[in-house]
């Protein structure tokens, strides 16, 4: 991976109030990476990053205080959002991890998604599935199902991003750091061919 730090750049952001409006916060002076054959520009910086968890954190801690939930981690993007999360939990809680295996199918999404490597017992448990970004929501909407489907009370999803114009799913997460728009992004867990994941801030593909 190279990464090539150059020309500034201003990027407004906007981040998810707890009354869950959309208000922008400030304007900052961002850099530029170079990953592979793309350039991106800085979107979402660690603090601001940050600071949307704090909140996430206290509404799971508010809500979820008798539950004992059991968290599952999507692997591979949300490592990093899982880790800061957990460290901000203060509940009693169990956390998993688990991967997620497609293959071919016959519903209309055209793909069917699998967990792989989750073996807890669920069944009358309070599971949070923890995800990186729900984009078309297609995904976790079928995770969602799964988990259900092996007895679980109840499932709720927990995501770092969540792209309001894009779902396509029923299932809204209950718990999300920050609105984005539609927009190819990497770092902070997301990757770009495998690259990127070990960025601190949030970057965007330079116009």
């Amino acid at each position: 991976m190279q990464i090539i730090f150059g020309v500034d750049t201003y990027i407004s952001i906007v981040l998810r109030g707890s009354d869950h409006t959309y208000h922008p916060e400030k304007t900052e002076k961002m850099a530029k990476v170079k990953i592979l054959d793309k350039e991106f520009e800085t979107s979402i910086p660690e603090a601001e990053i940050l600071k949307a968890i704090d909140g996430v954190a206290a509404k799971i801690n508010s809500e979820l205080s008798d539950k004992n939930p059991l968290f599952v981690c999507v692997l591979n993007g949300a490592f990093m959002f899982a880790a800061d999360l957990m460290k901000r939990v203060t509940i009693p809680c169990q956390i998993s991890f688990v991967k997620v295996a497609s293959y071919s199918g016959t519903s209309t999404t055209g793909s069917v998604k699998q967990l792989i490597g989750f073996n807890e017992d669920v069944k009358g448990r309070t599971v949070v599935l923890i995800e990186d970004i729900v984009d078309t929501g297609i995904t976790i909407e079928g995770l969602v199902r799964q988990v259900e489907e092996m007895g679980a009370s109840e499932v709720k999803v927990a995501t770092m991003l969540f792209k309001p114009a894009s779902c396509k799913a029923s299932v809204k997460p209950s718990y999300v750091g920050m609105d984005i728009p539609n927009a190819f992004i990497v770092g902070y867990g997301l990757d770009y061919d495998g690259y990127g994941r070990n960025l601190r801030d949030i970057y965007k593909l330079a116009e």
